[in-house]
């Protein structure tokens, strides 16, 4: 909590007591008639209170807002908030809920794609890393390398992944472990690189060869993957002659 220790001389005089209002420390009384300052006490205790809630609050924000605004239960309790106090704050209209453990600050401004990281701190671990990795039909339309618009959201999350409760709806998850250097960061979560995603479609086979096209077709226009990156790559036999078939369609 850090260090409270401001002194008054009891009574307090309103300028020195707006002081204290402003800097929201707890006081001590010393002087005549200090055996008489409950009221003063009580008051000192208050803002005491309301400080605290402010400091939990400017935690609580600053972390929610690398989150798209949401944040989950364990975090609100990291910042500063008890979780019994959850429930009121949600009743207050200060947080919605979103999904179990997981909520969103109310007078956060709008964003673009808030579902991308609602389901990636859905996909957090016991120690609150997110571990899932938005991939195949979800992460080439975050590129917008072809005019596939999935339905759902696929996310790839590590082989030992595991829930006890159902996997939301909304969700496809496929199951592989991911070399850092074949993920990046957007606001709130994270998804698989170019060249990664378009392996990931060809090898699922769950996608027509015309999307893929597309996609690698624009890919290597805009730059953001070159045919030294594919010829680099370790691909399966199968992979690679699908890959150079595109290529040779796509020069």
């Amino acid at each position: 909590m850090g260090d409270y220790s401001v002194e008054f001389v009891y009574p307090p005089s309103n300028l020195k007591f707006m002081d204290f209002l402003m800097r929201g420390r707890s006081c001590s009384c010393k002087g005549s008639g200090c055996e008489n300052s409950t009221i003063l006490q009580n008051s000192c205790s208050i803002v005491f209170m309301a400080q605290s809630h402010r400091d939990a609050s400017v935690r609580l924000f600053e972390l929610a807002q690398q989150q798209q605004g949401y944040f989950t239960t364990k975090q609100a309790k990291a910042a500063g908030f008890a979780e019994n106090t959850h429930p009121y704050h949600v009743q207050a209209g200060n947080w919605i809920r979103e999904h179990r453990g997981i909520y969103r600050l109310t007078q956060f401004p709008a964003t673009d794609r808030p579902d991308l990281a609602l389901w990636s701190l859905w996909s957090s671990d016991r120690n609150e890393e997110v571990e899932g990795v938005y991939s195949h039909q979800t992460a080439i339309s975050l590129f917008n390398l072809s005019d596939l618009n999935p339905a759902k959201l696929h996310m790839t999350v590590p082989r030992d992944f595991r829930r006890n409760s159902q996997i939301p709806g909304i969700l496809v998850l496929h199951y592989a472990d991911l070399p850092a250097s074949d993920v990046q960061t957007g606001p709130g979560y994270k998804y698989t690189r170019p060249l990664r995603t378009i392996l990931d479609l060809i090898e699922s086979d769950e996608v027509e060869r015309n999307f893929i096209r597309q996609a690698l077709t624009q890919a290597v226009d805009l730059g953001i993957l070159t045919r030294q990156q594919i010829r680099d790559a370790q691909l399966s036999e199968p992979t690679r002659k699908i890959l150079e078939e595109m290529l040779r369609q796509v020069a």
